[in-house]
């Protein structure tokens, strides 16, 4: 299962999981766009139609259309504003999208993982998480959250043969970026280049790549590990 597979790195991962044998359920809210990348994708993907704020309908569909052996909580949204500016409302659909989602995937997936002593929790975060954010500290506060989530539901559950991993993406060329140079211009689009050691924005692709590595049997020797898809953007700013 894949969440906010609809578009951007998401749909990224769907693509490459499905190309790699996977039968994959795309979880997102928005239903024209889920089932035109699942169409996209092959016969092999299903789309399960969900606000993932919703935990409790989130946990019927996964039981619906589960067992899963793999996980990737994908879904994430940021909002550009200085914390003074964030208000309550704000904070809590951050914290609830970005974090507590992945914490009720996390919550229903894991018994029959755990029954079948295998499962891959891979959990897409942020170098914001790592790094922080200047205008978007609720969001880096969640991702990091995410990191320590993973690292312990890592510790909790190797005796079952179960691995938890995050991937930290970087400034990655999707549609919301597009959307918030478009909205900052040109020098917000070279700050973000320049934030990476590569000196250029990454491609959804390589972050499914990621992805995809580490939710093989091929990985089963990983966990409980952080690996940024960054560019070396996390010592770029050492």
């Amino acid at each position: 299962m894949v969440t906010g597979g609809a578009s951007g790195i998401g749909a990224a991962i769907v693509q490459r999981l499905a190309e790699e044998g996977a039968h994959v359920v795309l979880f997102d809210r928005n239903e024209t766009t889920a089932r035109a990348t699942a169409e996209t994708c092959g016969a092999g993907v299903r789309v399960a139609v969900v606000d993932l704020t919703d935990f409790a309908r989130l946990g019927r569909l996964i039981a619906e259309t589960g067992p899963f052996d793999i996980a990737v909580n994908n879904a994430g949204i940021d909002q550009h504003a200085f914390f003074t500016d964030t208000s309550e409302e704000d904070w809590r659909r951050l914290l609830a999208i970005n974090l507590e989602a992945a914490f009720a995937v996390t919550k229903a997936v894991l018994p029959a993982m755990q029954k079948s002593r295998f499962g891959r929790i891979v959990n897409i975060g942020s170098e914001a998480g790592r790094l922080g954010s200047r205008g978007g500290a609720v969001y880096a506060a969640a991702k990091g959250g995410l990191i320590a989530f993973t690292k312990s539901i890592a510790l909790e559950n190797a005796r079952y043969g179960i691995t938890a991993n995050s991937i930290l993406p970087g400034p990655i060329n999707t549609p919301l970026l597009r959307e918030a140079v478009a909205a900052g211009g040109e020098k917000l689009l070279k700050v973000m280049e320049n934030a990476t050691l590569l000196r250029r924005l990454g491609r959804a692709e390589e972050v499914a790549a990621a992805v995809a590595f580490i939710a093989s049997r091929e990985a089963g020797y990983v966990t409980g590990e952080t690996l940024g898809v960054s560019g070396g953007m996390g010592i770029s700013q050492a």
